[in-house]
C-alpha cells in the first residue's frame, strides 16, 4: 500500500525538480493525446519544441517570435507572482491586460496624426494606470466588503471583453476603415508605435520592460521590506499580522502592481505586434501567465525561463497546426497539462511516498 508522509519542511531538491518533471510528463501525456488524434506523437513534440528553434526552414521567423510571445507572459506573470506569494489571487489579469491596451491605445489615437516624442511615454503611463484601476475593483471590494478576489477579478475579464468589443465597434473604430471593426493601425503611426529595437530579434519595449520587471521583482523579494512582508504573509499569515503587516495595504499593493504590469503588457502588445484594438485582441496571455508563474515557482528568474518555454509552445503549437493539422484546442489542452502536472507533482515537495500501511 502506498501512503503519503508529510515532510518536516518542503524539499528544495523536489521543488527544483518538479517543473522539469512536469514538462516531461506533459510531453508524454501530450504525445498520447496527439496519437489519439491520429498524429505521430514524436513528430508533433519535435514540431512544437525543436523545429521553431533549430529547423532552418522555420527558425528565421520563429526565433524572433520567441521574445514577442514571451514578453507579455513574463511581464504579467511577474506581477501575479507577487500576489500569489502573499495569498492574494488575481485571476483576472486578462481583463487588466485588455483595459491597459484600451486606455493606452485611446491616448495614442487621441493625438492622431500628431508626431511628438511624449505620445508613446504617455501611452505607457495610461496603459499601466488602466490596468491598475481595473485591478483596484477586486482590491477595494476585498478590503472593504471581504469579497472573494478570485471571483471578482475573473468575472471582470468578461466585462473587459465586452468593453473591448464596444471600443472596436464604437469609440475607437477607424473612421477610414470602411465600417469594419477595429481601430487605426498604431504600428503605422510612428509616434504611437512600438517597433523592434533591434531588427530581426523581436526585441521591443515590452520585452525590455519584462526583463526590468524580473530584475526589480527579484530585488524586491530578496532585499526589500515589502518583499519580506509578501513572503511572510503567504507563509505565515498570523505571524505577519503580529509583525505589523497590514493585510489591506498588501492587497492594494499586490493587486495594484499586478494590474499595472498586465496593463503595460496590453499596451506594448497593442502598439506593437497586434497593432490595433480589435474584437479578437484578447489572446489569453493573462490566463497563460498563471501557468508561467507557477511553472517558474513564483520566482522571477524561474518565471523568465518558464515564459520562454511557454512562448515556445505558442510558436510550436501554431507551427504544428499548420504543418500537422493539429486543432488549436489540442494545443491549448497541451499547455494546460503543464499546470495540471506541475500541481500534481508539487505534492512531492511536501510529502514523501512510503510503502506500507499507516503507522
Amino acid at each position: 500500500m502506498l501512503r503519503l508522509e508529510k515532510r518536516a519542511s518542503p524539499s528544495r531538491a523536489w521543488g527544483m525538480a518538479t517543473p522539469l518533471l512536469a514538462v516531461v510528463l506533459t510531453m508524454i501525456a501530450g504525445g498520447i493525446m496527439f496519437a489519439i488524434l491520429g498524429k505521430n506523437p514524436v513528430e508533433a513534440i519535435r514540431t512544437i519544441f525543436w523545429d521553431p528553434l533549430f529547423n532552418p526552414q522555420f527558425a528565421a521567423y520563429s526565433r524572433p517570435q520567441l521574445l514577442v510571445k514571451a514578453g507579455p507572459l513574463i511581464l504579467i506573470a511577474v506581477g501575479l507572482s507577487l500576489g500569489f506569494r502573499a495569498g492574494i489571487w488575481n485571476i483576472g489579469a486578462e481583463g487588466q491586460y485588455i483595459v491597459g491596451a484600451i486606455t493606452g491605445a485611446a491616448v495614442g489615437l487621441a493625438f492622431y496624426p500628431t508626431e511628438a516624442w511624449f505620445i508613446f511615454p504617455l501611452m505607457v503611463i495610461s496603459g499601466a494606470i488602466g490596468g491598475l484601476l481595473w485591478a483596484m475593483i477586486p482590491a477595494v471590494l476585498r478590503t472593504a466588503f471581504r469579497t472573494n478576489e478570485i471571483l471578482v477579478s475573473l468575472l471582470l475579464v468578461y466585462v473587459a471583453q465586452s468593453l473591448l468589443s464596444s471600443m472596436a465597434l464604437g469609440a475607437l473604430r477607424n473612421p477610414q476603415g470602411g465600417g469594419f471593426p477595429g481601430s487605426r493601425n498604431l504600428s503605422q503611426y510612428p509616434a504611437a508605435a512600438n517597433p523592434e529595437l533591434i531588427a530581426g530579434t523581436g526585441m521591443h519595449w515590452g520585452v525590455v520592460a519584462a526583463f526590468i520587471a524580473v530584475i526589480f521583482a527579484y530585488i524586491l523579494l530578496q532585499r526589500h521590506m515589502l518583499g519580506f512582508s509578501i513572503r511572510l504573509a503567504g507563509q505565515a499569515p498570523r505571524a505577519a499580522r503580529y509583525a505589523g503587516v497590514s493585510p489591506t495595504r498588501l492587497v492594494i499593493l499586490c493587486l495594484g502592481i499586478s494590474g499595472a504590469l498586465a496593463g503595460l503588457a496590453g499596451l506594448f502588445e497593442v502598439s506593437g505586434p497586434a497593432g490595433q484594438i480589435s474584437i479578437d485582441f484578447a489572446s489569453g496571455y493573462g490566463f497563460t501567465a498563471i501557468i508561467v508563474a507557477f511553472l517558474g515557482r513564483l520566482n522571477p528568474v524561474g518565471i523568465l525561463l518558464a515564459g520562454l518555454l511557454m512562448a515556445l509552445t505558442y510558436i510550436g503549437g501554431e507551427l504544428a497546426q499548420f504543418m500537422l493539422g493539429l486543432p488549436a484546442a489540442a494545443i491549448q489542452a497541451f499547455q494546460g497539462m503543464l499546470l495540471f502536472f506541475l500541481l500534481a507533482v508539487d505534492l512531492l515537495s511536501n510529502y514523501r511516498i512510503r510503502l506500507g500501511g499507516a503507522k
